[in-house]
């Protein structure tokens, strides 16, 4: 069984501990939903956590899917309690940085950046709260490239937000809906969405055009990359 340590760090209310507790539901590992603010979640354990509605400590939890059993270590995103986040980025083997699909990019997210760089993190950017319909996922975008460089290539964007979500793998340029309770089932592909979906497919080939000399030179042909290619670049 592939054994892997990974880390949920973000900003302060970016919503990485439900992140974490969605995870955890999903996967079966409890069997109800908690949330941070409401003092019930499974990963805030400690009574200060329960009363000011923020994690504190960093928590870890056990989720094994398939032949994965994959240590999931919960972070405190307030500022104040940094010193014990970054002692847990020295044991990560990856690390998924939460950004607020409504805040965008904040003060505290541009430094967990740094610190994955510092320790050699592989990371992740999940944008979160695209269920809201306040969520600007183009602007986030914009953001993310801006402030992180090009290397930053979306993988999945959300082509429609509210109560149901619909994303589109750019590997496979599949629309895939998410109810509110998180069941997934394929759609078909609209044409609003497709332009959308291959301006960010765009994007995703630049920066793995920049993993390997083969790829740039198809890039730079107007090839397609190949669903293995763009995997394998992505691991690169």
């Amino acid at each position: 069984m592939k054994q892997i340590v990974a880390g949920i760090v973000a900003h302060v209310d970016a919503g990485k501990t439900t992140l974490s507790e969605a995870l955890l539901y999903r996967t079966g590992e409890i069997r109800k939903l908690g949330r941070v603010d409401h003092g019930d979640a499974f990963l805030d354990t400690n009574s200060l956590e329960k009363a000011r509605g923020i994690t504190i400590f960093a928590h870890q939890a056990l989720v094994e899917h398939g032949d994965l059993r994959l240590t999931l270590l919960d972070t405190p995103g307030h500022v104040d309690f940094a010193a014990e986040t970054e002692r847990v980025l020295r044991v990560l083997d990856y690390a998924i940085l939460v950004v607020s699909g409504t805040d965008g990019v904040q003060g505290h997210t541009e430094t967990l950046w740094r610190l994955l760089a510092r320790y050699g993190v592989p990371t992740f950017i999940f944008v979160n709260k695209c269920d809201d319909e306040e969520c600007k996922f183009e602007r986030v975008f914009r953001q993310l490239h801006a402030t992180f460089g090009v290397s930053v290539c979306p993988v999945f964007i959300p082509v429609e937000t509210g109560k149901d979500v619909t994303m589109i793998d750019l590997l496979t340029m599949r629309p895939i809906k998410y109810d509110e309770k998180g069941n997934r089932t394929e759609t078909a592909m609209r044409i609003g969405w497709e332009h959308t979906a291959s301006e960010f497919k765009d994007a995703l080939n630049e920066a793995l055009a920049g993993t390997a000399d083969e790829l740039m030179e198809k890039f730079f042909e107007g090839e397609s990359f190949t669903l293995e290619e763009s995997v394998e670049a992505l691991h690169n």
